[in-house]
């Protein structure tokens, strides 16, 4: 084949006449399958050269480019069919080819079949949803897609749903990266045997054609690519032929898509080096070629890559390991190029000379292996494919075509030896390209596909160095940044680090390599290459070199600075991932003893680039002060592997240990950075801006500890543990700038540090002590103990949720790993120490989540506060866990005051470090906790109770440290180590604890009262003559100490002897006498620190004499220890603790407690401290108890204020809310009295001075949604399921009002129904009242209030100014006495008649209302405004029905349908029934009394036709009853027994002039009963059938004359039949009605039942409105027996009526006139109307009454059911995926979240579904979020998730991806939320949504 090929290019061109023009595909189909015939023979050099001719024309790159290369004029010019109509030929042809004459889609078909890949191998781009199992894979980056994570088994795994941020490829069926157990079904090892054999005919065509095709496509490429001009990006003439080659990529992609065979051809064609060498040598006469390989080499050379033949010869000889190191110390010698700028990185130029940048440093390169950075040969298309991929900066459809292939093992193999060869160009493309995140990103989307695998990791690293070039390529990357370090000493210093403002830091530019880098080092073979090659680790430690000492901090001492510098983001990531991550990669290869190799030669690098790094910062003994760097990375890589050695290596510590005087030096940055922490948190670096305590906090914080402050300690405690202790002390107390504060002496000059901060140095240096000497993390304790010992200090600060715990847990930071370390273990340490509090859920709308808590004997015995202060972000935390430490006490009766931190045991130290113990027996140490104590209990100033603490911790310690042995080593100590200081006999703490001090001479400045004391000549004589008899008083500097002790070290090491003097650095550090106003004083002390200890315990007690031995009492004590007791406590109980821990260490101490306490003396009055001095201390302690005082009232103030926020805002249980202000009806009081939340005046309410209520008017769809089945519907999660809102309760209103319309006069039909079922006006208050006016101010104080509120003042919105619920009116309250209305309410005998005629002459009367409306009285203007605001409330399409529009039947329908919707929705907030009865708590807070004043004020001034009132049907036989029929042009109006019941009860109660008497009230429902009862018996007449008709109809007869005919449903039903059988009513039954008709046989329990559910809901509203208008309590009542309850409370019942029998519902009725008369009249009506439409008739007869309550959509149990239907599904309106899709859980409505291509008239789809849907309300599931949204009106607010995961969790926007269930309880109180319509109040964080959703 290639030699065909090759014939083709070089040879003559043959003529062509037979070939077809390229017109018709047939033509096409035919050559094809004739140059197929003509491969196929034997000898098949002419067919081949015929093919290549076809191709050579086909393919030709001049015409369809040519116009992207001469620029953008030519391709207008080109125009019409232009380049594209030519590439659209070549593909088709392409495809004819490779068919070979068949068709493209059968050939596609066949290559499948032959696919013997067991590999997935899918490839995704950005966003794709995918999973990973970590159960499952071997490589932390394994990934599935969704088909096979849900087709393997993976149940109980652990694994999590992600959207991929980079890209990925599913690894289903590779058995590198997973394990084979997790492969799904269609991946799982398909054997190849059972795959047949390639037939070598059906690829053929692809072999000639495809290298062809291949080649056009890299010339396209070559052509297409201008190097950018000058500095001009020229991103858009690379997207312009991007998008002319996008349909040759996606013919390529389609081909990798066929599987197997045809990859396997590709691979061939891609990796055969002879094809790419004649093709594209641009050798032959084809100018074209030539032309296209010149602009090849431009493009290599431009790149600053070379082209081997070019003859450049570089020095390219192997480096040898030595020279290879970036010879530090070179720079001071030959090269000499430190300070020149660096101008050959082009794209540095601009910044260089900028102000204030400092200067950049390029280091010489004469000595690294160039070949690596400038030498690219392309020998193969996949190679020079790769070079153009990155050259246009990694284009989606290339990359996703290059990685398509990845499944072929060949082509892996060749393509990842390619992407190595390209790495350091990669590198250089990455740094130029200005889309730098999206290049990273795709980069990474190959290298993980690559170097994931092990097997291939190796091979590479074996073949083609991959490790060098990726350290070398790194190097270099960041040598392009590097500027001069400012350490230590700025002007001679030789030391370059990176620069952390730069663009390659700043925006993480190099995270691609990095992360390559780290995952190579994940696999252990790899890892182990690097370990053993020393060149490499001395290279590795340069580059670790350049983050040395980054991003310094300066302190600013005298103005803030200007700018505060974001760069330490910068600085710390790039330490965590460009240092510490491969640093715990290498760690986790050195986990047994055989790799002890590894590490000595990690350690001995590391020590020789440490010690270059402090040669080159001319460092001698003094770190340079006021200056902080958070970076010392060597530092660390040190400690961390010093670690590892002893951990697991069992390597002996001192082997690995530089001398004593390294040692010296590598402690100070460490010990300088904790000092700077306690400077920071004193305050003293705030001039520095915020920054710095961002860096603090960032050291310490959960990602970075294991990183940062956990290897600084452990170093310092290696340090502590090999220097002098006494040395390693003083240098503590001296970095903390305390020293001067450690004297006998009240008063002291601080050279070095104000007053105010030093009480917190102190307290810093002694913690820092504290956490030295008790911390284990890296001596001793085991991982499961860390893991534990962290978890217990994350729950004491705070109760934590899983993820937050998981988050918080410092795990060895591979975070590519993904793997949590040992999480098996994690959950066992969990519940061990935790317990679960389930997620609650309080009305009030905050949902906790579900949170772990310590047990209880975690706080007992291992609550360590130590652990929590090295873990604490915030300060605050701490004072957290000491705060839950002491509630746990009081709670458990174990300490009732305040304690104080508990001393927790140790565990073990390891041998290896137990010279740290010796801190704690050093002399030095010992001086310092007697002079503190000292000072302590004389009270000097600058003490706190924190510092005496962690003294007496530091006691402790060492009583639990010491070592019994030593009192042998007393007696040898040499005598000139005792006599140069005789404060303590030795170094033993027992014993020296029993030493007793008598004087000490000390330097005080000439004020202090010490000076004054000694005047007297006497006494001083006499003093001092007793202070010669026992030598000379004690004398103290730490400072000397220190100095004494260096220069011993230095001259013990040999090596230094020319050096013994070293210069001190600077003066200010020498001794603190230094000041010449000091004077000496002698002190008289007589004291030892156990006598202090029971001085100190008097003290603290408050008694005298409150110390008893309790060993006197006791004996058993000594024996055992241990007491419970001792455990929690104060300072009181800390000191027993000590002094029997002293007493059970020796005998002799034991002894001299018991003395001391003999001696009783009371505690020495502070006599050296003088009244003047007194003042000031007191101050400063009065200050200091002001301080605590005003915190404490703060604290209790803000819980008082919580609490009564808590009860106030309790929206859901308004028992324990503020009283309701109506008053109720009491008959001493004559008028209702309202108070004035504004104002606060209270009295009646008043027509020029109207009160109002605080309402909130909302539409309502809630009651539309109600349907007749129990069961709610679930939300639909297949295409099957679909929701029809047919059946719901608007649905069916709708339909009824539209079907009377369509027969009946159109006045009449809008008495007939109510509507406000969709859109109705729901009022609802908090129950408080304000003045009219005072509201009016009000509103305009909020308008003027700029503040940004939740609400919309212009939209009339406001909160109650004294609950702050959420409202938007006021409802004016009616001026009327309660007195009245007991008159009201008194029976009348008189009879039902008389009633009738009063109630009708009443409705009559025009307005006949105590205020006339005719005078606009201010109560008048009220009523109408709030109308209006009514209205307003709702859409217009929820207002009109009426057929003319703007007729007033329209206003009248509206207004009662208003009353009529907030009796239903208080009825449903009830439960649907009234059997609870009372005054419910809606009642407390109802408004409808008032709302109905203002409706009927309304109503009246709409008099209804006095022929029309439906009162005259219901009550009067009309005359002739043929009247009617005459007029037939006109519609008739609407029969009585097809109108609303409820509807006419509310028409007759709003037209009689307010307020109602009660005798009326019963009179109308009373004839309003007969009615109800009529049509109950009608429609169950029409459902039953034919037989059971005549049946009844007999029955009855028989019974219509007796007595109480009137009164028995048999009787009524029997007439009822007969008259309804006169019209059409009953006939034409035929088959279709059958179905409808109810199978069951009606019995009379079961018809009796009928007619009482017929005519509860009637009954159920009725009694709610008389409990509101009258004030009546309902009664309760069980569930059956509701009708006789209700009925009897509203007066239907004869009061004299028995209720022995069963009670019938008949026995309710009352008729104002003969039954069987008015019966006939209704029927007949209905008669007439049947005569022509018998269908409509019976159906508007059958009215559904009982609705069941509203309920939301049921939800699925899992939430992934629902993900996986809905974030692929398709919007039905713009048939695209959305980006945020949302599902409405009213109605199942699938909506695109702020679409913008579902925009109507500027609202977007949620917004404008939640007006429809819930006239303003939406409940939206935002599907990627997982979240619920709420819209109300023009806001709307995050309301929380109803799914949480196992533990009880929220996962916003799916972030974890752990598998999601349901929160019933919380959907419980979603759902509650809506129905009773208080998303407003318990919902604080409101926005405006700007119509944008």
């Amino acid at each position: 084949m290639a030699a065909a090929a090759a014939a083709a290019v070089g040879g003559p061109q043959p003529p062509q006449p037979e070939l077809p023009a390229p017109g018709l595909a047939l033509d096409k189909a035919a050559t094809a399958a004739h140059l197929k015939a003509a491969l196929s023979r034997p000898d098949n050099r002419a067919g081949a050269e015929e093919l290549q001719a076809l191709l050579e024309r086909v393919l030709s790159a001049e015409r369809p480019l040519a116009a992207a290369a001469d620029g953008e004029e030519a391709a207008a010019a080109g125009g019409g069919g232009g380049p594209g109509a030519a590439e659209e030929e070549a593909l088709e042809w392409c495809k004819c080819l490779l068919a070979g004459g068949g068709g493209y889609d059968e050939f596609c078909a066949a290559v499948r079949a032959y696919d013997p890949a067991a590999l997935c191998g899918l490839v995704w781009t950005a966003n794709f949803v995918a999973y990973r199992c970590r159960t499952c894979g071997i490589s932390p980056c394994m990934s599935l897609c969704a088909e096979c994570f849900h087709q393997g088994d993976h149940t109980g795994h652990d694994f999590n749903m992600f959207r991929s941020q980079a890209g990925g490829a599913c690894d289903c069926g590779d058995s590198n990266v997973m394990r084979e157990s997790g492969f799904c079904k269609r991946h799982q090892i398909k054997s190849s045997s059972n795959i047949p054999c390639v037939p070598k005919d059906l690829l053929m065509m692809s072999e000639f054609v495809l290298p062809r095709f291949i080649f056009c496509l890299i010339q396209y490429l070559r052509e297409g690519y201008n190097e950018p001009a000058a500095d001009v990006p020229s991103e858009k003439d690379l997207n312009k032929v991007l998008q002319l080659l996008e349909p040759q990529i996606s013919f390529l992609e389609d081909l990798t898509k066929m599987g197997g065979a045809m990859r396997s051809v590709l691979t061939q064609v891609l990796t055969n080096q002879q094809n790419y060498k004649d093709l594209t040598s641009g050798l032959g006469e084809n100018a074209c070629a030539k032309k296209s390989h010149e602009k090849y080499l431009i493009a290599l050379k431009s790149s600053g890559l070379t082209y081997p033949e070019d003859k450049l010869v570089y020095g390219l000889q192997e480096p040898s390991a030595g020279t290879s190191t970036l010879a530090v110390q070179g720079f001071a010698g030959a090269t000499g190029t430190l300070g020149q700028l660096d101008s050959s990185d082009e794209e540095d130029q601009d910044g260089s000379q900028g102000l204030g940048k400092r200067k950049r440093v390029k280091l010489s390169s004469s000595t690294k292996d160039q070949s690596i950075m400038d030498v690219l040969k392309h020998k193969s298309f996949l190679e020079e494919l790769l070079f153009w991929t990155i050259k246009y900066e990694f284009p989606q459809k290339m990359v996703t075509f290059l990685l398509n292939m990845l499944p072929d093992q060949e082509y892996k193999v060749a393509f990842t030896k390619t992407f190595v060869q390209h790495y350091a160009f990669i590198m250089k493309t990455l740094k130029k390209s200005h889309e730098s995140d999206t290049m990273s990103n795709r980069i990474v989307h190959i290298s993980v596909q690559l170097f994931s695998n092990e097997e291939l990791a190796r091979q590479v690293t074996e073949e083609c160095q991959l490790l060098d070039i990726m350290v070398t390529v790194l190097l270099y990357m960041m040598e392009s940044c590097l500027i001069k370090s400012e350490l230590q000493d700025e002007e001679n210093s030789l030391h370059v680090v990176v620069n952390c403002g730069e663009a390659l830091l700043k925006n993480n530019t190099y995270w691609p390599l990095v992360s390559d880098f780290i995952n190579i080092l994940s696999h252990q073979s790899v890892a182990k290459r690097f370990l053993e090659d020393h060149g490499l680790l001395v290279t590795w430690m340069n580059f670790v070199s350049f983050f040395q000492g980054m991003n310094l901090n300066k302190r600013e001492l005298n103005e803030h600075v200007e700018f505060e510098s974001q760069t330490y983001y910068a600085a710390f990531a790039a330490e965590l991932e460009a240092c510490a991550q491969p640093m715990w990669g290498l760690l986790s290869h050195c986990k047994v003893r055989e790799t002890q190799e590894y590490t000595r030669n990690v350690v001995r690098y590391c020590l020789e680039a440490l010690q270059d790094w402090f040669d080159a910062i001319n460092f001698v003994d003094e770190p340079a002060p006021n200056q902080v760097t958070f970076h010392l990375p060597l530092h660390r890589y040190y400690a961390m592997f010093l670690s590892k050695a002893v951990k697991c290596q069992e390597l002996d510590l001192d082997s690995v240990l530089p001398d004593q005087e390294m040692l010296m030096k590598l402690m100070i940055h460490p010990l300088q950075i904790q000092a700077s922490l306690a400077e920071i948190h004193s305050n003293m670096w705030v001039r520095n801006g915020l920054q710095i305590k961002g860096q603090a906090m960032t050291y310490v914080q959960s990602h970075f500890c294991n990183s940062m402050i956990d290897p600084d300690i452990y170093l310092l405690q290696v340090c502590a543990s090999r220097l002098d202790p006494d040395y390693f002390i003083s240098s503590v107390f001296e970095r903390f700038k305390v020293v001067d504060l450690l004297t006998m002496a009240s008063q002291h000059q601080n050279t070095v540090l104000d007053a105010e901060h030093e009480r917190s140095m102190l307290e810093g240096a002694l913690t820092f002590l504290v956490i030295l000497l008790s911390l284990r993390l890296h001596l001793g304790m085991s991982d499961d103990e860390i893991l534990r010992a962290e978890m217990v200090a994350q729950l004491c600060m705070n109760d934590r949720t899983h993820s937050s715990l998981l988050d918080l847990i410092p795990e060895n930071p591979n975070p590519k790993s993904g793997i949590i370390p040992g999480s098996y273990s994690f959950e066992s340490v969990l519940s061990a120490v935790a317990d679960f509090k389930a997620p609650v859920f309080e009305p009030g709308g905050s949902m906790q989540q579900g949170m772990y808590t310590p047990k209880a004997e975690v706080w007992d015995q291992e609550f360590d506060p130590v652990m929590v202060i090295l873990r604490t972000v915030y300060r605050r935390d701490v004072q957290s866990a000491m705060d839950r430490y002491t509630a746990f006490l009081k709670q458990s009766g174990k300490f009732p005051g305040n304690p104080w931190p508990p001393y927790k045991k140790r565990t073990p130290l390891h041998p290896s470090y137990k010279g740290l113990m010796r801190l704690l027996h050093c002399k030095t140490l010992h001086i310092v906790l007697f002079t503190l104590l000292y000072k302590i209990l004389m009270d000097h100033q600058n003490l706190s109770e924190h510092v005496l603490c962690m003294v007496l911790y530091l006691i402790e310690l060492g009583l639990e440290n010491s070592a019994e042995e030593e009192s042998d080593e007393e007696a040898s100590v040499c005598g000139p180590e005792r006599c140069h200081d005789s404060w303590f006999p030795g170094s033993n703490l027992v014993s020296n604890m029993r030493h007793f001090i008598n004087y000490v001479r000390v330097r005080v400045p000439e004020t202090a009262p010490e000076v004054k004391r000694d005047s007297p000549a006497s006494t001083s004589s006499d003093s001092l003559s007793s202070l010669h008899n026992s030598g000379t008083a004690q004398v103290f500097s730490l400072v000397a100490e220190r100095r004494k002790k260096f220069q011993e070290i230095i001259n013990r090491s040999s090596s230094e002897a020319n050096q013994v003097v070293r210069p001190k650095t600077s003066n200010k550090w020498s001794a603190p006498g230094s000041a010449p106003q000091l004077t000496t004083a002698i002190l008289e002390i007589k004291e030892s620190i156990l006598s202090l200890l029971i001085k100190l315990h008097h003290k603290l007690s408050g008694k005298q004499n409150s110390y008893y031995p309790p060993w006197l009492d006791d004996i058993e004590i000594l024996i055992q220890p241990e007491i419970p007791k001792y455990n929690h406590g104060d300072g009181i109980t800390a000191v027993e603790r000590i002094l029997l821990k002293a007493a059970l260490q020796s005998r002799m101490n034991k002894r001299i407690i018991e003395e001391i306490c003999r001696k009783v003396t009371p505690p020495v009055p502070p006599k050296k401290i003088t009244a003047a001095e007194k003042k000031t201390l007191d101050k400063e302690e009065r200050r200091q108890k002001a301080r605590e005082r005003q915190q404490k009232l703060l604290a209790e103030f803000a819980s008082r204020q919580k609490s009564f926020m808590e009860t106030a805002m309790d929206v859901d249980s308004p028992e324990n809310d503020i009283p309701m202000e109506i008053a109720t009806a009491e008959p001493q009081v004559s008028e209702a009295v309202y108070d004035c939340v504004i104002c606060g005046q209270s009295g009646p309410s008043s027509e020029d001075r109207p009160t109002g209520l605080v309402v909130l008017l909302q539409a309502s769809s809630v009651l539309g949604q109600c349907r007749d089945n129990i069961e709610p519907k679930k939300l639909p999660i297949t295409e099957e399921e679909q929701i029809y809102p047919w059946d719901t309760c608007a649905a069916v209103h709708d339909v009824r009002l539209s079907l009377l319309q369509r027969y009946f006069k159109d006045s009449s039909c809008l008495l007939a129904v109510s509507i406000g079922w969709e859109g109705g006006v729901y009022v609802q208050t908090c129950g408080h009242t304000l003045h009219i006016d005072c509201h009016k101010s009000y509103m305009e104080s909020l308008r003027n209030d700029q503040v940004l509120q939740g609400f919309s003042v212009d939209k009339g919105e406001f909160t109650c100014p004294l609950c702050r619920q959420f409202a938007n009116s006021v409802l004016p309250c009616y001026p009327g006495s309660n007195v009245e209305s007991n008159l009201w309410q008194r029976p009348s005998n008189k009879s039902i008649q008389d009633l009738i005629k009063e109630v009708e002459e009443l409705q009559g009367r025009p307005g006949a209302f105590p205020v006339s409306i005719s005078s606009e009285t201010n109560l008048s203007k009220e009523m109408e405004s709030v109308m209006k605001d009514i209205k307003n409330t709702t859409q217009k399409k929820y207002r009109d029905y009426s057929k003319t529009p703007g007729s007033p039947d329209n206003d009248f329908l509206f207004m009662y349908s208003v009353a009529r919707t907030n009796l239903e929705l208080e009825l449903i907030h009830r439960g649907g029934n009234l059997c609870s009865g009372g005054a419910s708590t809606a009642g407390k807070r109802s408004c409808l009394n008032q709302l109905f004043h203002v409706l009927a004020l309304h109503m009246r001034l709409y008099s209804i036709d006095s022929e029309y009132n439906p009162w005259r049907k219901l009550t009067q036989l009309v005359e002739e009853m043929n009247s009617q029929q005459g007029n037939e042009e006109q519609q008739p109006e609407v029969p009585i027994l097809y109108h609303d019941v409820t509807s006419l009860l509310l028409i007759q109660i709003l037209m009689m002039p307010q307020p109602l008497r009660k005798d009326h009230f019963t009179c109308i429902v009373k004839v309003l009963f007969t009615l109800l009862y009529t049509q109950a018996l009608v429609a169950l007449s029409v459902k039953c059938n034919e037989e059971d008709r005549l049946a009844w109809k007999h029955t009855g007869a028989l019974k219509k004359n007796a007595c109480d005919a009137e009164k028995s449903y048999e009787v009524l039903l029997s007439f009822v039949i007969s008259e309804l059988s006169k019209g059409k009513l009953y006939h034409e039954e035929g088959t279709q009605e059958c179905a409808m008709v109810s199978p069951i046989a009606w019995s009379p329990e079961s018809m009796e039942k009928y007619l009482q559910d017929f005519c509860l809901p009637f009954l159920r509203i009725t009694s709610l409105l008389q409990h509101h208008l009258f004030g009546e309590d309902l009664p309760s009542c069980q569930e059956e027996e509701e009708f006789s309850v209700l009925s009897s409370c509203l007066g239907l019942l004869p009061t004299f009526y028995q209720t022995e029998h069963p009670f019938i519902s008949a026995s309710c009725l009352d008729w104002p006139v003969p039954a069987f008369d008015i019966i006939s009249q209704w029927c007949f009506e209905i008669n007439s109307f049947t005569e022509r439409h018998a269908e409509q008739g019976k159906a508007l007869l059958i009215q559904e009454s009982r609705w069941k309550l509203p309920h939301l959509l049921q939800l699925p149990e899992n939430y992934n059911t629902i993900f996986q239907y809905y974030h692929r599904k398709t919007c039905s309106v713009c048939t695209k995926v959305p980006k945020d899709p949302a599902v409405c859980l009213v109605c199942g409505t699938f909506v695109c979240l702020k679409g913008l291509c579902c925009k109507q008239q500027s609202y977007c789809e949620c917004v404008l579904h939640s007006q429809n849907c819930g006239a303003g309300t939406g409940i939206f599931l935002l599907i990627n979020a997982s979240v619920i949204i709420i819209i109300r009106g023009h806001r709307f607010c995050l309301w929380g998730s109803v799914y949480l995961d196992a533990h009880g969790e929220e996962d916003r926007d799916l972030r974890r991806g752990k598998p999601l269930y349901i929160c019933k309880e919380r959907y419980k109180v979603l759902e509650q939320q809506w129905i009773s319509h208080t998303f407003d109040h318990i919902n604080k964080r409101w926005g405006p949504h700007y119509n944008g959703l």
